[in-house]
């Protein structure tokens, strides 16, 4: 075939792929909300040869526009003109770490593929890694960093950070590294020592990195390599789980497994157990999977990919691995089908007033295969005495009006973090920009 005619072949099957893509959608027949909570309506699965597209384009914000906060709470820019900024970590001193990134560069292997990384594109995704950590200071504590740093750069797609023993870990892609930190500084010279390999990007690259609380490990995320398994499981070793590294030791133990997508994680304030954020499959219809906020035991199996949500098989994966059916543990909370819940922090150290008191917020990037959309937001998940969110309970928004009314994207929650005074500080990845929600 000559050349042109092979560029026109594959025009057209773009073409076809796109217009299959685009008209395939399956519509939600159960509002977000009787899919979240304790127990949620989990209903039949409607399977997709080609998953529900419904992107939310990317306009950025107008001048003069910010996101909704929830009654009883204001919202103020912390600092604008990132670079796709998506994860956050505070330092003892007050100052605001925040990583520059995106996916690293991924190979364009079939008509898909480029069709995917369209899409991903317009929903803002499509941006270049910038690579680098960025230090702000809000040394008048006034709610705006009003002075900025570049702290570290030559990174490969970092996301999660964490100081440890003096130290400063750091969550690339394909490794946890860590580098010598003192207090106050702004500006990392020393090169990276690696801690541990992590499997390199797939399907899912952000890996997340928290202190474990013993005083001996952390705790790492790593996302699977596939949505359900599609491309081997041997591809999958040590992906889909949740890691106990020991960085003296420079190993690594599996702590809980079958977690598709776990990036927010963080300690229970009382009860001081690890609690996990965990994006969930696709292509199951519109109303299926929830993502989830759970608590992580060692040697927990939530079923991915053969079970989700405590055992409902996915006949999609075969053989089912019979036997992992009556072990397959139920999440805690479900957070909504697709709403792509990223960012999680406990409300201990933020200052919001009583009804945000006790309980759990939670970055939810946004949706690109339902229809409608969800997430979108930043929520709160209220907590008991127990250490559990009571039966019943919903996510309460905190954050919203990152959708316009005609459905674009202003932006993108990612992240959140208590600030040094209680405020909550929220990445917008790609409004490019970290706002701040506090009390009125």
């Amino acid at each position: 075939m000559k050349p042109v005619l092979r560029i026109l072949a594959v025009v057209v099957l773009a073409g076809i792929a796109i217009f299959v893509y685009l008209s395939w959608p399956d519509t939600a027949r159960l509002p977000v909300e009787a899919v979240a909570g304790r127990r949620p309506d989990i209903s039949q699965p409607r399977e997709q040869m080609f998953p529900t597209v419904k992107v939310a384009k990317v306009v950025g914000w107008p001048a003069n526009t910010m996101p909704t906060p929830a009654a009883g709470l204001k919202v103020q820019q912390f600092a604008d003109g990132l670079d796709h900024p998506r994860w956050m970590y505070r330092l003892p001193n007050g100052d605001v770490l925040v990583t520059e990134t995106n996916s690293p560069p991924r190979k364009v292997t079939g008509v898909v593929e480029w069709v995917k990384r369209t899409l991903m594109s317009r929903a803002g995704a499509g941006v270049k890694s910038a690579n680098r950590i960025i230090l702000l200071r809000d040394a008048d504590g006034d709610g705006v960093a009003e002075q900025r740093s570049t702290f570290m750069t030559g990174l490969n797609s970092p996301f999660g950070m964490v100081l440890f023993q003096g130290q400063l870990y750091i969550a690339n892609t394909d490794a946890l590294v860590r580098v010598p930190y003192t207090e106050g500084m702004t500006k990392v010279t020393a090169k990276p020592e690696l801690v541990v390999k992590l499997a390199p990007a797939g399907n899912h690259w952000a890996r997340n990195v928290i202190d474990a609380g013993d005083g001996r490990t952390l705790f790492v995320s790593v996302g699977s390599d596939s949505n359900v398994g599609e491309n081997g499981m041997a591809r999958e070793k040590y992906r889909a789980n949740i890691l106990q590294v020991y960085p003296k030791e420079k190993t690594f133990r599996i702590w809980a497994a079958g977690t598709r997508n776990p990036n927010g994680m963080a300690i229970h304030p009382e009860t001081k157990r690890l609690w996990a954020v965990v994006q969930e499959r696709d292509m199951l219809g519109s109303d299926l999977v929830p993502d989830y906020l759970t608590q992580v035991e060692f040697g927990d199996h939530y079923g991915w990919p053969w079970y989700y949500w405590g055992g409902y098989p996915d006949r999609r994966v075969q053989p089912l691995n019979a036997p992992l059916q009556q072990y397959s543990k139920r999440p805690d909370y479900a957070l909504g089908p697709h709403v792509s819940g990223l960012g999680l922090a406990f409300a201990n150290e933020t200052r919001l007033g009583q009804r945000f008191a006790r309980g759990a917020f939670v970055g939810e990037h946004g949706s690109w295969n339902r229809k409608p959309p969800s997430g979108y937001k930043v929520v709160f998940v209220p907590f008991g005495a127990d250490g559990f969110p009571p039966m019943g309970a919903k996510p309460v928004d905190v954050l919203t009006g990152f959708l316009d009314a005609d459905g674009n994207a202003r932006g993108r929650p990612v992240g959140v973090i208590a600030d040094k005074t209680g405020g909550l500080l929220v990445t917008d990845d790609v409004g490019n920009r970290i706002w701040r929600v506090s009390a009125k």
